[in-house]
This record gives structure tokens, C-alpha cells and sequence, in this order.
């Protein structure tokens, strides 16, 4: 099968020739006007915007945000946002019972502190002791068990108050890196975080966080008295004369 082709007369081929050149002169042409145009109504704009914006500042900062009914209109059955007050920044180590109503504090305003310890079966005699000189209505007790002895401790009367962790063999920094968050015990105005085996006989709580507080410490120490108490450490004895040291 043969190839057939068409010879036009010179003339018209000339005629074709110039028709092509001609329209794609044309399509140039509006395309470079509607560029124009635009870039021309897109500066109006600008400049429009600008006076309007000297004149009336208050709309430069507006934003258009959603409204809330929009918002619930377009969200899907079981994804609308929880009431306001129900997600908190902070959260604290408070009891609340199941039903009935919350055991009033004697004095709201005061904050709380944190009275947090390591503790084993061994030191149970010592630290009742310990907890008996921090006063319930402003302490919260928190006992981390090493030994994983928990329920021989239910006899004690402030034992249902406490927070009891369990994990055998941990130091009290372990349990303190991992149960102290600072999201939940930067509610508390001081935290004491104690040994088990300190003698409290002379120790009063109240008169402690006195001291720290008119004293502005982030961080301290009761001081020993050498006459009272065995020193292990020079720079843990108590200085005659001043009420506090370093």
C-alpha cells in the first residue's frame, strides 16, 4: 500500500501559513492582556487593602476562625472536644472517694506539701513516728514500699490516707523520677523527700516549712545537733547563732 500525498498550489500554502502565524499571534496577545489585567486588579487590591487597614487597625490582627457550632456540625459522632474544665495543664495526688462528698480541709487557702519516703517492714516503728510530726491537714504522705510489703501496714491509723507504691528493690530516687512528675507536684508547696531512718524527736514540721519559706530555700536540709544526734557529715551540723547555713 502506497503513501498518498497532497500537493497544494503555492499560493494557498502561503494563505496556511500566514493563518497559523496569525491566530498564534492572537493567543499571545490574550494571554499577555489577561496577565495584565490581573496583575493590575491583584495591586488595586493591595492598595485598597492598605487603606482600609490605616483606617480601621482593629482588622489587620482579625483572623476567621470556625465557629463552634460549625465546628460540631462538621465533626464526626463521638469526636466533639470534652466539656471545658474536664482536661487540666496540672493534676495532684488528692484521694477522692467514689461517693459522697470530699473531706473538707481545715484551712483551703494553705497549700499542701508532699511528705514522700522509701520504706520497709524493718523501719515501720520509725517511720510512724516520722508521720505522726507532719499534720494531716497539710501534708500528703506518699510511701514508696522496696520490699513489697504493703498490707502490713494497714494497721496504722494514717495508713488509709497514703499513697502506697510497690516495687521491690528500688531506691527512693527510682520511685521518685517515675511517681513524681512535675505536672502533678508542682501543686505542692514543698516536697520532703525523706530517709526512713531519721530521728525526728526534736523535728517540728510547722516551724521547718516557717523557716524555709521567710528564708526563700528551694532546697534544704534540717541541720543535726551534734549534742542530740550522731553526725556523719561536718557540714550537716547545726551552727549556734543561725537559723540557717550551707
Amino acid at each position: 500500500m502506497k503513501n498518498t500525498y497532497v500537493n497544494l498550489p503555492r499560493k494557498r500554502q502561503k494563505s496556511v501559513i500566514c493563518s497559523i502565524l496569525f491566530g498564534a499571534i492572537l493567543v499571545s496577545s490574550a494571554f499577555f492582556i489577561a496577565g495584565a489585567i490581573v496583575g493590575v486588579s491583584h495591586k488595586q487590591l493591595q492598595q485598597l487593602r492598605a487603606i482600609v487597614v490605616q483606617k480601621f487597625p482593629e482588622l489587620q490582627q482579625t483572623e476567621v476562625t470556625p465557629t463552634n457550632e460549625c465546628q460540631n456540625q462538621c465533626s464526626l459522632d463521638g469526636s466533639e472536644a470534652l466539656p471545658k474544665g474536664i482536661v487540666v495543664k496540672t493534676s495532684d495526688l488528692e484521694m477522692r472517694p467514689l461517693w459522697g462528698p470530699r473531706k473538707k480541709r481545715k484551712n483551703p487557702k494553705s497549700p499542701m506539701s508532699l511528705l514522700a519516703m522509701a520504706v520497709g517492714k524493718k523501719q515501720k516503728a520509725n517511720v510512724n513516728e516520722m508521720i505522726k510530726k507532719f499534720p494531716a491537714d497539710d501534708f500528703v504522705i506518699m510511701l514508696f514500699h522496696y520490699d513489697g510489703i504493703v498490707d502490713e501496714w494497714k494497721d496504722l491509723e494514717w495508713s488509709s490516707r497514703a499513697i502506697h507504691l510497690s516495687a521491690i528493690s528500688q531506691t527512693k530516687w527510682w520511685f521518685a523520677k517515675r511517681f513524681l512528675h512535675p505536672d502533678v507536684v508542682s501543686e505542692y508547696a514543698y516536697i520532703f523527700l525523706w530517709d526512713e531512718d531519721l530521728g525526728v524527736q526534736n523535728f517540728d514540721a510547722g516551724r521547718y516549712v516557717s523557716i524555709v519559706r521567710n528564708e526563700g530555700l528551694h532546697i534544704s536540709q534540717p541541720a543535726l545537733d551534734p549534742e542530740k544526734s550522731e553526725v556523719h557529715h561536718e557540714m550537716t551540723t547545726r551552727e549556734k547563732g543561725s537559723t540557717v547555713h550551707r
